[in-house]
């Protein structure tokens, strides 16, 4: 299989790709945040808020937790235009992304790529000026290591690009600490675990029912290369990590017995739901029949529900 070059991959898109101009302010703006990927900012923010208030052991400072809030919306802002940027080629080829503003041409490449880079330095300066050094620095450190390393470097060239480009993703438990304590510990550590470890599931149960888009695209997802029954098996190897990663929080924070009693009944829930995934694959499903989005949609819940847990444990010890 053929796979981009980076050159390829920003690279101009030719005459065909001019971007016209929306009919209105509104749909230009929300052209714009459209960009920056919302729901999937709104997964980071789940992750953000929850360890500021274990880092504080009960409500973190109303100021530094709302302006990390915000720079950090700005931060994860920028990384997803800024890839929507260099992805605008391969959104334009898979159905699920075509409508993506970059590929309908409702913004031009270089309106994105300014107001990515625009946000990127908004939300360093904001965290370097309202927060601390520490938090800016690692959400710079997010941006470019997206930008870089996964966007440019991974996604087209390797079945673990979202294993260690995933990497970025985790960010935002460290940013979120780093706020509230000025320094780093073992307990933002294990969480950042957690996400790592989920990530690659999440991700490749979705890639399952986009396999066909991906490798039109020519992006060597894991299910794209793989067969289902190795995916598969990946999918429940990095599920039971992230279940055992998450229950060494209990330990490592030293909280409640609530949090690590939610953590098992989810991560038992979760366990069900993946072995099911491999019954299905080892009874010869294949396909849409494998239903692999029904266990993309329960990680959704099942990380939402778990960095909850840690925000009401803290509020209890």
């Amino acid at each position: 299989m053929t796979v981009l070059t980076n050159k390829q991959a920003v690279a101009p898109l030719g005459p065909t790709a001019t971007a016209t101009a929306p009919r209105s302010a509104g749909a230009l703006v929300k052209a714009y945040v459209a960009l920056t990927k919302p729901r999937i900012i709104e997964l980071l923010l789940i992750t953000t808020l929850p360890v500021m208030f274990l880092a504080a052991r009960g409500l973190p400072d109303l100021w530094t937790a709302t302006a990390t809030m915000i720079f950090g919306t700005l931060s994860a802002g920028s990384a997803n235009v800024l890839n929507c940027y260099i992805d605008r080629d391969i959104d334009r080829t898979m159905r699920r992304t075509r409508r993506r503003p970059l590929a309908k041409h409702d913004v031009s490449p270089a309106g994105a790529l300014v107001f990515g880079v625009i946000l990127g330095t908004l939300s360093t300066l904001g965290l370097a000026l309202t927060v601390n050094g520490l938090a800016a620095a690692l959400s710079l450190g997010a941006i470019l290591f997206y930008v870089f390393v996964y966007s440019l470097v991974l996604k087209r060239r390797t079945s673990q690009n979202i294993v260690w480009g995933g990497i970025a993703g985790c960010m935002p438990v460290l940013i979120g600490w780093a706020g509230i304590t000025g320094g780093l510990s073992w307990a933002p550590v294990v969480l950042f675990g957690v996400v790592f470890f989920w990530t690659p599931p999440h991700t490749w149960t979705l890639a399952m029912r986009y396999r066909e888009d991906y490798a039109a695209a020519e992006v060597p997802m894991l299910p794209v290369v793989a067969t289902e029954r190795r995916v598969v098996q990946q999918v429940v190897a990095y599920t039971w990590a992230t279940v055992l990663c998450s229950l060494l929080l209990w330990p490592v924070a030293g909280t409640s017995l609530f949090y690590p009693a939610v953590a098992l009944v989810l991560g038992v829930v979760c366990l069900v739901e993946v072995h099911r995934l491999l019954g299905r694959v080892n009874a010869g499903r294949t396909g849409v029949d494998l239903r692999p989005m029904r266990f993309f949609h329960w990680s959704n819940i099942y990380l939402a529900l778990l960095f909850l847990a840690v925000a009401i444990d803290s509020l209890l010890v």
